[in-house]
């Protein structure tokens, strides 16, 4: 089955600082590093370098500039397997970028350019000659041409894939509260796309900042737990926007499926109505970077190969699980094949902290809510 990433896609310049730290950059001062990396960063290469180590062979719609970031980009993909000729490259822009400020022992920092990320409007998505399978969409706050104008960009996108046959998905990121797509009317925006969109899959993060600002910071300062019942809520919320299907991405807690009725007359009735929490594997998290992206890969590869629901959201904890063993985005992606039998073999979870009162667990790990309509 044919699978599309769209969207946002940028190239990371990662400094290699060993000593010191971000208290060190002072007006004057001159810090040494040891090395220079260069790694594509975003949804399109994050999940789409994912989806080619499994074993897929996935098509990227995205734009960088004629310049010679771009044309790192576009080596970076060659080597990955991954054919960069639907990437657009937009004459006289300046590819988007982000330094990476990553000094031992504190957080990391970001200097972000948007770029050409700015310019990805609906006229940057041409399906026509490709067989309807999965197109999925990552990161419209970060791309200001699809928030702006009450999204009717993103709105188009998804209403031309939708009615060309392609089962579609849509990934979010958590835009700067301060700055324009901060501002953004978001609850309007997904009234807008939603109804063209089969699987939405934000992170709790970002969903709570669109539609719950007051529980969003409620949430960060720890003042508000996070329970079942504010997932089944929120989840609830999306669905009666139009979504078909609604997964929220937990960190560690895992990965939340809520489905409505509309949904299973497009993949069958095994996907209507249900409520599946999903924990996450046991493993040694040597960093985070790409995780969000990763799991997702997982999960369009589920939805490609005919995976039932638990299957799918057990895949995509496991791929997003490979993910977060080593440091970068994509480097720990093994094959479908190695992911599978990992699984098979046992491969423990960590239960969730969140209350989860009335739900069950089955012997595949998944936690089964009240609400649930599948067969298990």
């Amino acid at each position: 089955m044919e699978i599309v990433v769209a969207g946002h896609l940028c190239l990371d310049i990662i400094p290699n600082w060993q000593a010191g730290s971000l208290a060190s950059i002072k007006p004057g001062a001159m810090i040494q590093v040891q090395g220079l990396k260069f790694s594509t960063g975003g949804a399109v290469s994050n999940t789409g370098i994912a989806l080619k180590r499994l074993g897929f062979a996935p098509r990227l719609m995205a734009c960088t500039g004629d310049d010679h970031l771009g044309s790192i980009v576009r080596s970076i993909l060659r080597r990955e397997g991954v054919n960069p000729d639907r990437i657009a490259s937009v004459e006289g822009a300046t590819t988007s970028y982000t330094i990476v400020l990553n000094p031992p022992g504190t957080d990391r920092a970001f200097i972000h350019y948007p770029g050409t990320n700015d310019t990805f409007a609906a006229d940057a998505v041409d399906l026509r000659g490709l067989e309807p399978g999965v197109f999925h969409l990552g990161y419209p706050p970060l791309m200001r041409e699809l928030y702006i104008a009450e999204g009717i960009n993103l709105e188009a996108i998804f209403r031309r894939a939708k009615q060309g046959g392609w089962i579609t998905s849509l990934d979010m990121a958590l835009p700067d509260p301060h700055s324009e797509a901060g501002q953004a009317p978001w609850r309007r925006i997904l009234a807008r796309v939603l109804p063209q969109v089969d699987f939405f899959l934000p992170s709790l993060d970002e969903i709570l900042f669109m539609l719950d600002q007051d529980t969003f910071y409620a949430v960060q300062s720890g003042s508000r737990p996070i329970t079942a019942e504010l997932l089944d809520g929120l989840s609830g919320e999306l669905l009666d926007m139009g979504a078909g299907a609604v997964g929220l991405k937990l960190g560690d807690q895992g990965l939340f499926l809520r489905t409505g009725a509309g949904i299973g007359g497009r993949l069958g009735e095994k996907w209507a109505n249900r409520q599946l929490l999903s924990p996450i594997f046991q493993v040694d998290v040597q960093g985070t970077t790409g995780a969000g992206d990763t799991t997702i890969a997982g999960f369009l590869a589920g939805v490609a190969l005919g995976m039932d629901p638990a299957e799918v959201v057990t895949l995509a904890n496991g791929v997003g699980a490979c993910c977060v063993e080593t440091l970068s985005a994509i480097e720990g992606i093994p094959s479908l094949q190695e992911v599978q039998a990992r699984i098979q073999r046992g491969w423990r979870r960590v239960l969730p902290t969140i209350p989860h009162p009335g739900w069950r667990a089955a012997q595949d790990g998944v936690l089964y809510g009240p609400m649930d309509q599948g067969e298990w």
